[in-house]
């Protein structure tokens, strides 16, 4: 099986970001609306709120943590690919 092509990789690179910030922005808006649902229901509307702050911030450290890893692991076979190794 041939070696991926440099322009491959970029793709592939490309995709998993868009996919990893797709999730991340779909996520967002999906706990926007479940805490605007619950506003009138004061207990709740803490609870939803707390959450979308504290889980807002940990999958915005974790997609970011995947780019970081996806663009490490891209270097590397960048750098197979046009024999820099």
């Amino acid at each position: 099986m041939p070696e991926p092509s440099y322009t491959d990789i970029e793709k592939a690179v490309r995709t998993e970001k868009r996919q990893i910030w797709a999730a991340w922005l779909s996520g967002g808006v999906i706990w926007l609306i479940i805490t605007n649902a619950t506003r009138n229901v004061p207990v709740v509307s803490v609870i939803t709120q707390v959450l979308l702050i504290v889980l807002g911030v940990a999958f915005t450290y974790i997609a970011i943590k995947m780019t970081r890893a996806l663009n490490r692991k891209a270097d590397t076979a960048r750098r197979r690919v046009l024999g820099d190794e």
